[in-house]
């Protein structure tokens, strides 16, 4: 204990030991008063030793290695040195005294000391919900990269699963922390929302649990009522927390395969405090598997096609949009260099395809990888949250377009308070809609998705 007398007259013995002997060396561990019984108790409990009194001193044979032995008190250590070395102490009382004290108040000094530096550091507070769907495990190892975060020297990561059980966060977390990763200053894990997006710089919110549970093809109005209100009486609650415990300037970025408008709609009617463009919905993924397939169909790679569109509701209506979209290094007629592209709406109606054909193969994308792996399509999914990512951090072409979801009144005519998905650009950390992309029949797909979102007004 910091303040024992006799702690320092054993420190002091213990020094001379160690000036005496070539090979014998010490180590002092000092304890606040307050926090001596708590450690003093879990150190014998761990080492099977019984002590009550400071100070604590055990002997331990480094280069042979195996369990210290208890010697005892300051007595006992008096006459071990007496013993073994010959060597014992004559510290007079007030010394001795003055001693405990000087160490005290050592201790309290690198206590503060230790919690300024701690001060000085600022992590970035990366928050991520349902944590234990598979998709987490491809996002973390990215999510800690100067990749996406590059002007970011620390992060710290909380993890949050109210479905979870904490055996399976605590496994995430030490699997987190085994990446050695240099960014990473800290994993913290939570089953409940007591410290839920404290600090937050960004929330991550995956699909929840109940999502790929139970049979949605049997499902009826009234079950697929009670879903609903489960998600939003849980997405309510998630926007008071975000507006009351997260930075102003946190990035929202809701994903999943369900309810993805309505989720994200849900955070901005419940957060007033933070700016609704700080909110997005992922659509990124569904425009990667419609990207996918067109450069299937057309022999090419998939990041050879560009600019396509995903527009409406994200997890229901949605409409792929294939007016500007681009397709480089297309083995067609006509041929150029790198740089040159060829417009895949031509292309695609002089093919067999038809529109609906189209469609309904993007909505089928998903379902097929996941009958396939027997698994929710994890990767896609982290990659278009990460895509996201690095576009609002700046990582990205100034003409570079992306699907999301936003709120965007008076973009197409839309209505003030629905998310929908809609084509956007990124710059100084900031998304803007695309404005001059039109059509009869996208407004009539955009006015489907409305209708279908509004429905849930009752909730």
């Amino acid at each position: 204990k910091s303040d024992c007398p006799h702690y320092a007259k054993a420190e002091l013995l213990a020094d001379s030991l160690q000036r005496s002997l070539p090979d014998f060396s010490i180590r002092k561990i000092s304890i606040l008063p307050d926090k001596w019984q708590e450690w003093l108790e879990d150190t014998c409990s761990r080492n099977g030793w019984t002590h009550e009194q400071s100070p604590l001193v055990w002997r331990e044979l480094v280069a042979q290695g195996g369990k210290g032995m208890l010697i005892g008190g300051f007595s006992d250590f008096l006459e071990h040195c007496q013993d073994y070395y010959n060597i014992t102490s004559d510290m007079p009382t007030d010394i001795m005294l003055s001693v405990a004290a000087e160490n005290l108040e050592t201790k309290i000094n690198l206590i503060v000391e230790e919690q300024h530096r701690a001060g000085l550091i600022r992590p970035l507070h990366i928050w991520i919900t349902s944590a234990l769907s598979p998709a987490c495990h491809f996002l973390i190892p990215n999510l800690l990269s100067a990749e996406v975060f590059p002007d970011i020297s620390e992060i710290s990561l909380h993890l949050l699963d109210l479905e979870g059980n904490e055996e399976g966060l605590q496994g995430l977390k030490m699997e987190t922390e085994d990446l050695a990763l240099c960014l990473l200053h800290q994993v913290t894990i939570h089953t409940h929302l007591d410290e839920a997006f404290k600090k937050a710089d960004v929330i991550l919110l995956l699909d929840e649990r109940w999502s790929d549970d139970g049979d949605t093809e049997n499902e009826t109005e009234e079950d697929k009522k009670k879903k609903v209100k489960a998600i939003a009486d849980r997405y309510r609650e998630y926007g008071r927390l975000i507006d009351t415990r997260a930075n102003r300037g946190v990035k929202v970025i809701v994903s999943g395969n369900s309810f993805v408008n309505l989720r994200c709609s849900l955070l901005l009617d419940n957060a007033p405090s933070v700016d609704s463009r700080q909110f997005v919905a992922i659509a990124t993924q569904l425009e990667n598997e419609a990207r996918a397939i067109i450069a299937k169909k057309l022999k090419v790679r998939t990041s050879d096609v560009t600019d396509v569109f995903v527009w409406g509701n994200i997890s229901g209506s949605f409409y792929i949009d294939l007016q500007r979209a681009k397709v480089f290094n297309y083995d067609g007629a006509v041929k150029g260099p790198a740089f040159f592209f060829q417009s895949v709406h031509q292309i695609f109606h002089q093919g067999e395809w038809s529109e609906p054909d189209f469609q309904d193969l993007v909505c089928c994308q998903r379902a097929s990888v996941t009958s396939k792996t027997c698994r929710e399509a994890a990767m896609s999914a982290a990659n278009g949250i990460l895509t996201v990512l690095k576009a609002w951090n700046g990582i990205c072409r100034p003409d570079e377009i992306f699907s999301l979801g936003v709120l965007c009144p008076g973009d197409y005519d839309l209505p003030d308070d629905i998310v929908l998905s809609v084509p956007v650009t990124f710059a100084d950390g900031k998304w803007c809609v695309l404005s001059d992309v039109s059509g009869e029949e996208l407004k009539g797909r955009l006015q489907l998705s409305v209708s279908e979102l509004k429905q849930y007004v009752w909730i």
